[in-house]
């Protein structure tokens, strides 16, 4: 079921993308440049409209379709889930358009519709318009949020009322279902052109152009290059609705631009700052600076990728040897030392990271049997992660790791290149990222040894078979409380032994003018703009 976004974005499209920024933003696959947009007919002009610049990474407005970070933005914007989180708060899913109970199994969950809501076209959400919403997208195999439903069984009890059903426990399924790709259609309209539950479904054509959601906006224009316009939904009964009748999102694919935009009046708010960007910021732009969800790490293989060297002392040894406070230097503002695999503002994240100690990197040098054999750092060298650069940071880890008497040689590649050899497990020691698809911690269980990036390391189950079991009983977990120690548990295991050494949590810089409030960085759906309001 695990996949992140950035394999899922990739694995079809095999292109190397141009730049990329922060957070879940890092999948940016930039369009064509909008350059200064103060050349075009869009502005922030007028009272009643809202312009965002941000480099685009959409590629639809079919909520179904979609999995990326722009479009994950719009589709929050047009269509509504069965479950929310408020503001930038992931930790606690709250009912969206229903709330829910659960079996003491975890294995089904039943959804109740709340209030009398209704689509933009004025007819009711029922139960069946979720069914056939969800079931279209299990229908489609090559839709990009399809693996998120795996497993599930999806039926209409009444008008206001659906089951879930799980051969599994499966507690994370709130916080799966308020993912803005599993957003609500209006099945009537969908199915009229040309939605289908079977697999035939040619309905995206038709929700690029025009939107049957039940969002506090509609589709007003699309274009994939350049921008995307909404206007508000006449019909909207929920509870937030929009200041703003008109909303131009940009694609502004340079951040300086962004930057210029900003600060002349022409946007409102830029999502793709970097660190010494809003560090120079006056007090008349507002800066909402913190970290992402994504985890920048280290990989030493212990299969036959890693040689000589596959030895989990010799990971240990470099744990211990770094100075984690001179790389975060690199990161800019936002950023934080990962505690671990599980970033910060997820179930069972630790409190702190590993403290350097040369002591303990000697003595697990020496009890590895190292005899300054060369490592060679593989990395991707063209693909930014939260405004972080891989090049001067895997220097600056050369440099540290020397220091320490281990000798290490730099093999930067393009990131489609490198990216191939971190799935295929090819890489002896990798310098690598990882995200979040939902908001919630068993997300990062594949690096447990026998799971998705633990085998890519090397890591077979009966190699640590202890922390794989701790893995198990966190996926296995049947309520909140056992499911937060069994996390922490993993964390804890994680943090202390294992091929992994988690590096830098990349910072997220939402920028927005004096003129407005509310752009608040979420690391679901980036940017809730129905928050965003005119200020005071």
């Amino acid at each position: 079921m695990y996949s992140s976004p950035l394999e899922a974005l990739m694995s079809s499209r095999r292109i190397t993308p141009v730049i990329a920024l922060g957070a879940v933003a890092l999948l940016a696959l930039a369009g064509c440049s909008g350059g200064n947009s103060a050349n075009t007919s869009e502005s922030s002009q007028g009272s009643d409209s809202l312009v965002i610049d941000t480099a685009f990474s959409i590629e639809t407005a079919d909520p179904g379709h979609t999995y990326d970070p722009t479009g994950n933005m719009i589709a929050k914007a047009l269509y509504e889930t069965l479950v929310d989180f408020e503001g930038s708060d992931v930790s606690t899913p709250v009912p969206g358009l229903a709330s829910w109970e659960q079996n003491d199994e975890a294995t089904e969950f039943t959804f109740t519709l709340e209030g009398d809501r209704v689509f933009s076209d004025g007819s009711p959400i029922e139960a069946k318009d979720v069914v056939f919403s969800l079931q279209r997208i299990q229908g489609m195999e090559d839709a990009k949020p399809n693996f998120l439903l795996g497993g599930l069984t999806i039926e209409e009890v009444d008008d206001k009322t659906i089951r879930f059903t799980s051969e599994t426990p499966l507690l994370q399924l709130p916080a799966i279902l308020a993912n803005p790709a599993l957003g609500i259609v209006n099945a009537d309209v969908v199915m009229e052109n040309g939605g289908s539950t079977d697999g035939s479904d040619s309905a995206q054509g038709f929700l690029d152009g025009e939107s049957a959601g039940s969002g506090p906006f509609v589709l007003d224009t699309l274009d994939l290059s350049s921008q995307v316009v909404l206007t508000r939904n006449d019909e909207y009964n929920g509870d937030e609705e929009s200041a703003y009748s008109r909303v131009v999102v940009r694609n502004v694919s340079e951040s300086a631009t962004q930057l210029a935009n900003l600060k002349g009046g022409d946007s409102m708010v830029a999502m793709d700052l970097n660190g010494d960007q809003v560090a120079g910021l006056g007090d008349d732009i507002s800066v909402d600076s913190v970290p992402s969800g994504q985890t920048i790490f280290l990989l030493l293989n212990q299969g036959e990728a890693g040689g000589d060297l596959a030895n989990v002392k010799i990971a240990e040894a470099i744990r211990y040897a770094l100075d984690y406070d001179a790389l975060l230097e690199l990161a800019g503002a936002g950023a934080v030392q990962a505690t671990g695999v599980i970033p910060p503002g997820f179930e069972g994240a630790l409190d702190s990271g590993v403290k350097q100690d040369l002591d303990k990197a000697k003595a697990a040098l020496e009890e590895a049997g190292y005899t300054g054999q060369t490592l060679k750092l593989q990395f991707p060298n063209d693909y930014p992660v939260g405004g972080v650069e891989f090049t001067p940071l895997a220097e600056r880890i050369q440099a540290q790791l020397e220091d320490a008497g281990i000798a290490v040689d730099l093999a930067p590649a393009p990131f489609a290149t490198e990216l191939d050899a971190y799935v295929n497990g090819t890489e002896g020691f990798g310098l690598w990222f990882w995200g979040p698809d939902y908001a919630d911690s068993a997300n990062f269980l594949p690096f447990a040894p026998g799971l998705k990036v633990g085998l890519r390391a090397g890591w077979a189950a009966e190699a640590n078979p202890e922390i794989a079991g701790i893995a198990a009983g966190a996926a296995a977990a049947t309520d909140a409380e056992q499911r937060t120690e069994a996390f922490t548990e993993f964390a804890e295991a994680m943090q202390a032994e294992g091929p992994f050494v988690p590096l830098i949590v990349p910072g997220r810089n939402i920028s927005s003018a004096s003129s407005v409030s509310g752009a608040v960085y979420n690391s679901v759906w980036e940017m809730d703009i129905a928050e965003i309001q005119p200020a005071g």
